[in-house]
């Protein structure tokens, strides 16, 4: 069989120094000036900034069971478009990927898209009802070889169950993620609880009620010596919580999504649901704080939590749409706008934050690795200087819910390779044989 050879041409390693970049048969061959060969194809990158593929720890891919909102191949797609090349399918599907045999289907769909690797996160508990442990052992030894369990949409509420599943994942290096919603204080809760809740009618969702079990799980974690994760932090109060913890060694890591870094809660005053979205938007303040934390490393990750659903599940009136909003092909662009330009991280930072720390707190060990001769060649190209404007109609992903339709965003991600093979070509995701 032939190898596969590619050169990327005048790109900026990490935003940094400017190299070619040889990739032959899946792995990085040679980085230098320069450099040619005859039999491979030339990809002119100029002016460019190359990444690690980036690593995504919290994606609804929603097959199986849910497939009008999104498939394993359309979020694929998605993913590569926006520089990705490992997304971690949530497990709040239908059925619930609280078994071996559910995260095994979701594994081998991945593998079948083929424009990344999909790594499924299990279940903490059967049916995510928060009550009995799922088959954690089983999903654990399966072929999926999982690591990270969650109840992502659910808190894991009872702090007994939460104490097992940090004892139980201890055994094989495991991680619980945690959606941290004390849900006794959010019921019918629609957006961040303040001033403008009061003022739309809307009943609030208070901080607090996050901050709590950010308190307790920590607490936890500690006191059983096991890894917690946070799902998406939304508050200053949280992340203060989280650096405390951070400051006593305890093993916790943190999350924040793109649009938390972005868009605040007076968007509800539209009354448009697509800004409605679990955790709420919360003030200026918390994005401030967030942006912050995520600078200086008291938040280790961006995590999308793209999160699809139908148009009937959105076009309707803000207190029966449903919550989330897909984001798996802005993230970086959001980033680059929120962190890189306001100068509060640099490229390296960039793929620390969306390759680098992803891959380490969901042991995905062939990705998030340094951009080295004999590396596996997942990469991101992004050019940091074109801007382009979003346009839903136009999102691979199968549900249009973003919220930055019409917004014009800095940075195109223009190419992306998985085990060597570009994906992303030129902003256009590559065809694939019929499967």
């Amino acid at each position: 069989m032939s190898q596969q050879r590619y050169i990327l041409k005048g790109g900026s390693i990490l935003g940094s120094q400017t190299s070619d970049l040889l990739i032959v048969d899946g792995k990085i061959s040679k980085i230098g000036n320069g450099i040619t060969d005859d039999k491979a194809i030339v990809f002119d990158i100029t002016g460019s900034v190359v990444l690690p593929g980036l690593v995504d720890l919290h994606t609804h891919l929603r097959e199986p069971g849910r497939e009008d909102s999104e498939t394993v191949l359309t979020a694929s797609k998605a993913g590569a478009k926006g520089g990705f090349v490992a997304l971690s399918a949530m497990a709040n599907t239908s059925p619930v990927a609280d078994t071996a045999g559910v995260v095994e289907q979701v594994f081998r769909l991945g593998r079948e898209a083929g424009y990344l690797d999909v790594f499924p996160i299990g279940a903490v508990t059967q049916g995510l009802e928060g009550q009995q442990l799922s088959e954690i052992g089983a999903m654990a030894d399966s072929v999926a070889r999982v690591r990270v369990f969650s109840d992502d949409g659910n808190c894991v509420s009872d702090p007994l169950v939460m104490r097992r599943a940090l004892e139980y994942i201890k055994k094989f290096d495991g991680v619980i993620a945690q959606h941290a919603q004390e849900p006794r204080l959010t019921v019918g809760s629609q957006m961040n609880e303040g001033q403008i809740s009061a003022t739309l009618g809307l009943k609030g969702w208070p901080a607090i009620a996050e901050e709590a079990i950010i308190a307790r799980d920590v607490l936890l974690a500690d006191h059983v010596k096991s890894r917690l994760h946070i799902c998406h932090v939304t508050t200053a109060g949280g992340v203060e919580i989280i650096r405390w913890a951070k400051a006593r060694g305890i093993q916790v890591s943190a999350e924040v999504t793109p649009h938390h870094l972005l868009l605040t809660d007076d968007l509800a005053t539209s009354y448009d649901p697509i800004f409605k979205v679990n955790p709420p938007l919360r003030t200026q303040s918390d994005v401030m704080a967030l942006r912050e934390a995520l600078a200086d490393g008291t938040i280790d990750i961006i995590a999308t939590d793209h999160a699809p659903h139908t148009s009937e599940s959105k076009d309707c009136e803000w207190q029966e749409a449903s919550f989330g909003m897909i984001g798996l092909e802005t993230a970086l662009s959001i980033v680059n706008k929120t962190m890189v330009e306001s100068k509060l991280m640099d490229w390296s930072q960039v793929a620390d934050r969306m390759s680098i720390a992803p891959a380490r707190i969901g042991r995905y060990e062939m990705h998030g690795q340094a951009l080295v001769a004999g590396a596996p060649a997942h990469l991101a190209v992004i050019n940091a200087n074109k801007n382009w404007i979003v346009d839903r109609d136009l999102v691979q992903s199968k549900s249009r819910n973003t919220p930055y339709h019409g917004y014009e965003l800095p940075g195109l991600v223009t190419h992306t390779f998985f085990n060597g093979l570009p994906q992303l070509i030129d902003g256009k995701v590559a065809e694939k044989a019929a499967r």
